[in-house]
Order: C-alpha cells, then structure tokens, then sequence
C-alpha cells in the first residue's frame, strides 16, 4: 500500500476535489440537514467553478492528502478579514477541513492540520481561526485536542438553513 501524501491543490484537481468536497460535506452533515439545503450548499460552495477559483486564488491554499492518486483529506486555507471576536494578531481562516471516514482514526487529521499550520504561517499569520457548527462535536472535541478555544460565534447559512457556528482559535 502507497504512502499517503500532502501537497497543494492545483486547478487540474478543480473536478475531483469540488466532488470530494461535496461527498465529505454531505458524509458529515446529511443526518442532521434536509437534502434541499445540502443541495443547495453543495452547489453554492463545491461546484467545480467554486473550487478552480479557490485553487487559483493566492490568497488560498488548498491542501489535499491522497494515496494513490485518491483524495482522502483536504483543507482550505485562506487570508480574509475574521469575524468579531477574533481579536488576535495576524489570523488567517482554516476555512474547510475534511477527512474521509475511511481515513478518520489513522492520524491523518493531525497531519493535515500541520499542514494547514505550515500554509498559514506562510501567509504570514500567527493563528488559525475556523467556524464550526455548534452540533458538531466531533470536530469540536478534535479543534480542542489542536489548541483551540472558543471565541464567539457567527452564523452559516446551508440553503436556507441558518446555523450557528463556533469560532474557535488556535496558535500557528
């Protein structure tokens, strides 16, 4: 079995990752959300056009982990003003994180967040900031094992569904 890689996304990987993405997003969130709205989310946030922008965008870095040529993780990370409360020097946004469940419990998640730690001090920043919905303790109980703290919170809108997301925030 191949050694899993990390390495940046390019535009070439715009299709496969807008249906990874998409795939991961709905793996995490389909229990707990109506299909429209996750449909309406995916189409909005994960399209193929959506994704060679944001791999082509020097403000962003897209992380991908993958074996053998199959993606099983990825991150985004991006320099955007943060939300209220975020009041710490140069932050920059962990804005996605996902990991194939055939990939949770392998250390890969750990390696993936080095990853986006590297990329962010790259974009000059001294701390990672995220939202994270508030039902989903998982990732929550993981940011915290990272070194983040809760700061406040903002909403997310998935369709029209508006949510509340924690913003949590950690040290590079």
């Amino acid at each position: 079995m191949s050694e899993i890689q990390i390495r940046r996304g390019v535009a070439g990987d715009a299709r496969a990752l807008a249906e990874f993405a998409a795939r991961t997003f709905a793996d995490t969130f389909a229990a707990d959300n109506r299909p429209e709205d996750l449909s309406a989310h995916a189409a909005a946030a994960y399209g193929v056009l959506q994704q060679t922008a944001e791999l082509t965008d020097a403000g962003t870095a897209t992380l991908i982990a993958e074996r053998g040529g199959a993606m099983l993780a990825y991150a985004q990370v991006r320099r955007c003003p943060p939300p209220p409360g975020v009041d710490v020097d140069r932050p920059v946004e962990l804005q996605r994180f996902y990991v194939d469940r055939s990939a949770h419990g392998t250390g890969l998640a750990q390696r993936l967040m080095s990853a986006a730690r590297a990329a962010a001090h790259e974009f000059g920043g001294t701390h990672l900031w995220l939202g994270v919905w508030e039902r989903n303790r998982r990732a929550i109980a993981y940011y915290g094992k990272e070194g983040f703290v809760d700061v406040g919170s903002k909403f997310y809108d998935v369709g029209a569904d508006r949510q509340i997301d924690r913003i949590l925030v950690a040290k590079i």
